[in-house]
């Protein structure tokens, strides 16, 4: 690892972005190219505040700037549907370059590599092209790949998330006063990431996500019904097996808080337990939406595809 990688980031301002810059300056393969950002244009890029110590400031760089730049990773930390046009001015100028899109715009394209690393790492060498899944959809398959083959019906996905997950521009999924006492539900049917653990897994589920008014953090509660009779030592067996030796992904019996997973770089699968007839499983999952959820797979995709080992720049033990 002798000559750094550099790395541009677009859509520096959100929490996302943050962690993603937190761990580049950790990250002894990958250097900071540019942190683009239109409302912190011409701002110093290090926080200390938040534990960022970065040189340089932030640029508002549109798809043709961040395509000149010529960087050999780009990542995208937008909204949703605002990627395109830096996708098509790096496949127009610098084809070879690494783009990694945290938005759900590529995550149902066959072109693009899915990158869930615990369940998609054997294709993902060499990989230009990378969609980094949802947050609440990387808690969901978590639960459910190592069950799809017992999978009878849909499975029911209850997700309660920290009001992070909304993002910095105000609505009321992050207002305090929305929240304060409060659990509130929202997009009941058709949320985007319904759809997209449905198409990486080949199943039917339904998902009822909710903001609650904690910062960070995912807690998703699982319910699927089974073509044959698993008791709770078979379920403990399929989750070791499916996940005993990931270094991101931490088991245990009882159910697992979200406040024990935030700021935390893991996912945790825990709380396994069947019904009296054990045709049906319930299993818990918590994970910190900024982190496993978000920046932190990135960062798994980004050392997977140049070579890096996965866990570079990654705290973990």
């Amino acid at each position: 690892m002798n000559k750094k990688m550099t790395l541009g980031l677009v859509g520096a301002r959100g929490y996302t972005g943050a962690e993603i810059l937190k761990l580049i300056q950790d990250h002894p393969g990958l250097e900071l190219s540019y942190a683009s950002s239109r409302e912190l244009a011409g701002q110093a890029i290090a926080q200390p505040d938040s534990g960022i110590v970065l040189r340089g400031e932030f640029e508002h760089l549109d798809p043709e700037d961040v395509a000149q730049r010529g960087a050999d990773i780009c990542v995208l930390a937008l909204p949703n549907g605002l990627s395109e046009p830096y996708v098509q001015a790096l496949d127009q100028a610098r084809p070879g370059t690494i783009i990694v899109d945290l938005s759900a715009d590529h995550r149902f394209d066959k072109n693009w590599y899915y990158g869930l690393p615990e369940l998609t790492r054997g294709n993902a060498a060499g990989k230009t092209r990378i969609s980094n899944p949802g947050c609440y959809a990387t808690a969901m398959q978590l639960a459910l790949a190592p069950l799809r083959p017992l999978l009878q019906g849909p499975a029911h996905c209850a997700g309660v998330s920290g009001y992070s997950g909304a993002g910095t521009t105000p609505s009321e999924k992050n207002d305090p006063q929305v929240l304060r006492e409060n659990l509130l539900p929202y997009a009941p049917v058709g949320h985007v990431h319904e759809a997209e653990v449905s198409h990486q897994l080949g199943i039917r589920l339904r998902f009822m996500p909710h903001v609650a008014a904690f910062f960070r953090g995912i807690n998703m509660t699982v319910c699927a019904e089974l073509s044959a009779p698993v008791s709770n030592a078979q379920l403990s067996d399929i989750y070791n097996k499916a996940y005993g030796d990931e270094p991101l992904v931490k088991l245990q019996e009882k159910i697992p808080y979200v406040r024990d997973n935030a700021c935390m770089h893991h996912a945790t699968v825990g709380g396994w337990t069947t019904g009296k007839s054990e045709q049906y499983a319930v299993v818990y999952v918590t994970l910190d939406n900024l982190l496993k959820g978000a920046a932190t797979q990135a960062i798994q995709n980004i050392n997977l595809a140049c070579g890096f080992d996965e866990l570079e720049g990654i705290p973990h033990g």
